[in-house]
C-alpha cells in the first residue's frame, strides 16, 4: 500500500536499505536524480521491470518534476 513519506523518513529508509526509484522518462532521470536512484519509467512499469526491486527491502517511488 503507497504511504506518502517526508524527507526525513526517506532518508531513514535509505540508510536502512531502502530503494529510491525514479519513475520519470530516462531522458529526465538521467539529467537529474537523487543519490544511488534506479530509474524504472513509469510507462514502462511491468510485472518484468518490477522484477529488478528486491522485495525484502524497502521501495521509495518517486517523481522529481519541477512543473
Amino acid at each position: 500500500m503507497p504511504t506518502r513519506i517526508d524527507r526525513g523518513q526517506v532518508q531513514k529508509l535509505t540508510a536502512a536499505g531502502g530503494q529510491l526509484v525514479e519513475v520519470l522518462p530516462r531522458e529526465e532521470y538521467e539529467e537529474e536524480h537523487l543519490p544511488g536512484a534506479i530509474n524504472v519509467p513509469l510507462k514502462e512499469l511491468d510485472r518484468e521491470t518490477a522484477q529488478r526491486l528486491e522485495r525484502s527491502r524497502p521501495v521509495i517511488v518517486y517523481c522529481h518534476d519541477y512543473q
